[in-house]
């Protein structure tokens, strides 16, 4: 196998810059098992990191990775996230333990605040404090945190010790590079990239079918979404996690692991999607 771009966590924890999402996941009967299928490929060919969270599907999601891993709990890297209305006191430790029944494991490597809610982040910190100290989860980090809400964690007290953000980041959705993304270089705290392929619909359309993106793709002989990952993941410190429900895309996100994109091209892709000029809102979905 060819050495795969790595992202390293103040940990030390290293791990491949493409992993596996599972949003939708687990949503129809009749899916889950091509769904733990395709996951288990994605472990075959290195890509290690599997998030999900106990919002997709209302814990369906988590009963497809549960799935895929029995039996290869030591190949993976788990992520998964908790509702903001339950990080916080006895929610999270149950909301937790909830999880890691449908993970059908007794820790998760990484567990994140899904966003932002009515709950302090001091007792989502002292929360996550006692999840690792009972040995649940190895380390915590957030999702969906913009610049202030990262700054005013920074000022509670254990609040540093998060892993990471995972933010939507893709080509046609930039702002992260105003503000967010340099503070989180600054700290050596990883982002985690999800909808890399952006989400669905129109925007997803605009992004395959653009013409750089697709001159680029017939330069190097890949698929524009392979281009698309490849451009996620060409800075340091970013970890991009698309979700594949087939084989095919599966080994084309993994081949995007290899990919370098040129000078020339990354200025061809800036003039087709330019990178912002100030401060935005922090894109969610």
């Amino acid at each position: 196998m060819m050495t795969m771009k790595q992202v390293i966590f103040p940990d030390g924890v290293s791990v491949p810059a493409i992993g596996q999402g599972t949003w939708y996941m687990g949503e129809r009967d009749g899916d889950k098992e091509r769904e733990a299928r395709a996951l288990r490929r994605g472990l075959d060919l290195g890509l290690t990191l599997i998030d999900t969270a106990e919002m997709y599907a209302e814990g369906g999601a988590e009963r497809v990775v549960g799935q895929a891993i029995r039996g290869r709990r030591d190949d993976v890297f788990l992520v998964s996230k908790v509702y903001p209305q339950n990080a916080g006191g006895q929610k999270a430790v149950t909301a937790c333990e909830n999880s890691l029944r449908r993970l059908q494991t007794d820790y998760i490597d990484l567990y994140l605040l899904h966003w932002r809610g009515g709950i302090p982040l001091a007792q989502t910190v002292v929360a996550m404090e006692r999840l690792q100290q009972a040995g649940k989860i190895k380390r915590w980090g957030v999702s969906n945190l913009d610049l202030a809400d990262m700054q005013a964690l920074w000022s509670v007290p254990g609040g540093s010790a998060c892993m990471t953000d995972q933010v939507l980041y893709h080509l046609a959705s930039r702002g992260i590079e105003y503000d967010l993304l340099p503070w989180c270089w600054r700290q050596s705290l990883p982002v985690m990239a999800y909808c890399p392929l952006a989400q669905g619909g129109k925007l997803r359309s605009d992004l395959l079918d653009n013409p750089a993106v697709i001159g680029i793709a017939k330069e190097l002989r890949v698929t524009p979404a392979q281009i698309l990952l490849a451009w996620v993941i060409r800075q340091p410190g970013v970890i991009a996690i698309p979700k594949a429900g087939n084989d095919a895309h599966i080994k084309e996100n993994a081949e995007a692991l290899n990919i370098l994109l040129s000078d020339a091209q990354l200025h061809t892709l800036d003039e087709a999607f330019p990178a912002p000029r100030r401060k935005t809102h922090l894109d969610i979905v």
